[in-house]
């Protein structure tokens, strides 16, 4: 993302003033908008002092969003059957109708 607004910014392409990075984890959104160190994070890695400047800097915006409404982990992760099914179906993949799994 902070590539994709570099280019963007020497293409002379108007950017917005941030760019929306959707998250359901509410303790990174937390993270990344409070720069205080908190005793669990005392040895917390470089990457989250880039993001926490990039989003001090107005250039990132984090929002939460719920496990439900990920449709990533379909990819990622062992998801209950109903909502395995209306990810797919929010993908438009339609299941595999052939008696075996070789003929799909």
């Amino acid at each position: 993302m902070a590539w994709l607004r570099n280019l963007l910014r020497e293409l002379h392409t108007p950017l917005l003033p941030a760019t929306l990075v959707y998250c359901e984890n509410v303790s990174a959104i937390y993270m990344t908008a409070n720069p205080v160190q908190h005793q669990r994070t005392k040895h917390i890695e470089i990457d989250i002092h880039f993001v926490c400047d990039i989003v001090a800097r107005v250039q990132v915006r984090g929002l939460h969003v719920p496990s439900r409404y990920q449709y990533a982990d379909i990819f990622t992760k062992g998801l209950l059957s109903a909502l395995f099914r209306e990810f797919r179906t929010s993908l438009s993949v339609q299941p595999c109708l052939a008696q075996n799994a070789g003929e799909c």
